[in-house]
């Protein structure tokens, strides 16, 4: 009787090999799920893994505009839309459309910069734009995106996890549980932040998900420690925390031969990932070793905390074998509220920031024979409309509100072919050709690393999710 009181349920289904425990192994086992399992058996889940189909890229640098910009006066230029700014838009763009912040009838807002087309793709860009030209050859622009989310946390999280509600993992943790890491010392994905605020969607936007943690992205900070925690605490030097982490192994290993649960061997790689990146986190972040030239080149000094300092860490990160960087940038939110969200002056200033850096990035990691195997992507959550957004409508400062029907953004380098791909109406309202779902984009990022975006899945809940849901198809026009 005293025996039977003492078992519990976890000793009752680990025990019962011919019950329920073992009818549930069985299950699992039939339909070959148990394979799914990234990390058993003392393998290291983010050892270096090829992918299934010939990949054209082997690492991404994400640059995420948080706030997103306004295309119409970056990338997509209306003349139409000059000519009649000012006037009522018109019944037939807003019936049974939904805004963030406008109200009633808004007034159509023209852009106040100039347009010039520039390289031997004729890539037609802002004049707010100083430094993107010079790499224009360089440039897949995309000019009919579109997504289902109008709000910055749902889109955001809509372009990562492909759904709009928390709980999904992120394209970097997908690419990384699929393709591992080159560098054992250094996380497979790693998040860099600018503009002193973390993306809407926050730690959702890199986080894993259902996956295992090991695949979450590693936010580091470009000042101070580079990664909370990961030093050794007041009293610790490196030969105590390494006698630490030998017992915390040992009794892990314990766990797991006992239990099988896949999370315990993450949490050993994890200690001993964490353990390695004491020393090699350090000196991937340390930006002083940059000459004077490569500096002025982005535009940044060590310890900055600028954009374009994450830009050149970037770089540095996928040189040392960095499957996913991802870099956030807020200040992009363009509603006219203050001077600094103005489409004249204030998005000049912005762009100041960003595309001496962007462009530098870019020519350099080309000078750095990178660029062709490292896919970088530029783009906010979602668009800015045609005309001034309600609130601010009848002030002196010039902004727009959220659009998620059509907008631009690019890439470049990793298997991309330059030039323009898609079109918005002639005021800016909708996709008129080729149109590309932010599926679309996540299932192409995904073909150009080698991989079939309906392939690529993890089980669930009793079934196999993917990054795309059921959705998304690769835009083939855009491959060179």
């Amino acid at each position: 009787m005293f025996d039977h009181l003492q078992t519990t349920r976890r000793h009752f289904l680990r025990d019962g090999s011919l019950g329920l425990g073992g009818l549930a192994l069985a299950s699992l086992m039939s339909d070959g799920r148990m394979q799914a399992a990234p990390a058993v058996d003392g393998e290291n889940p983010l050892a270096p893994k090829d992918p299934p189909l010939k990949a054209k890229a082997k690492r991404v640098i994400y640059l995420h505009m948080a706030g997103s910009p306004p295309h119409l006066d970056l990338f997509d230029y209306k003349p139409e839309l000059v000519e009649h700014d000012g006037e009522d838009c018109p019944d037939s763009f807003l019936e049974g459309k939904r805004f963030a912040f406008t109200r009633g009838v808004p007034k159509l807002l023209g852009t106040p910069h100039a347009f010039a087309r520039h390289g031997d793709t004729g890539a037609e860009l802002s004049a707010a734009l100083t430094n993107l030209p010079k790499v224009a050859d360089e440039l897949s622009i995309v000019k009919s995106l579109h997504t289902d989310q109008f709000n910055h946390a749902p889109a955001q999280m809509m372009l990562y996890t492909g759904s709009p509600r928390m709980g999904r993992p992120s394209l970097g943790s997908w690419v990384t549980y699929g393709l591992g890491s080159e560098n054992a010392d250094l996380p497979g994905f790693m998040v860099l932040i600018s503009g002193g605020t973390n993306p809407s969607a926050g730690k959702s936007a890199w986080g894993s998900g259902f996956l295992p943690s090991v695949f979450q992205g590693v936010q580091c900070r470009s000042k101070g420690d580079p990664v909370l925690y990961v030093s050794n605490p007041k009293g610790m030097n490196r030969d105590l925390r390494r006698t630490s982490l030998d017992a915390l192994r040992d009794l892990n290993e314990l766990q797991h031969s006992t239990f099988g649960d896949p999370e315990t061997e993450t949490r050993i790689s994890q200690y001993e990932l964490a353990f390695r990146m004491q020393t090699s986190v350090p000196e991937a972040m340390d930006l002083s070793t940059e000459t004077k030239a490569t500096l002025d080149a982005y535009g940044c000094q060590p310890g900055d905390g600028s954009f374009a300092g994450n830009c050149l860490l970037a770089r540095r990160m996928v040189e040392q074998g960095v499957r996913f960087v991802q870099l956030f940038d807020w200040g992009w939110d363009f509603h006219g509220t203050n001077p600094r969200e103005d489409i004249r002056d204030g998005l000049v200033k912005r762009c100041a920031k960003m595309d001496q850096p962007v462009a530098a990035l870019i020519s350099d990691l080309r000078q750095r024979g990178l660029l062709d195997e490292t896919l970088v992507v530029w783009s906010g959550e979602f668009g800015r409309t045609p005309f001034r957004e309600g609130r601010t409508s009848k002030g002196q400062v010039l902004g727009r509100d959220h659009y998620p029907d059509c907008y631009s953004m690019f890439m470049a380098g990793g298997g991309t072919k330059p030039g323009t791909y898609g079109a918005s109406d002639e005021l800016g309202f909708s996709v008129a050709e080729n149109p590309v779902h932010v599926h679309d984009l996540q299932a192409t990022i995904l073909h150009l690393l080698g991989f079939d975006h309906e392939r690529l899945t993890y089980p669930y809940q009793g079934r196999d999710f993917r990054l795309t849901d059921v959705h998304g198809h690769v835009v083939k026009d855009i491959l060179a």
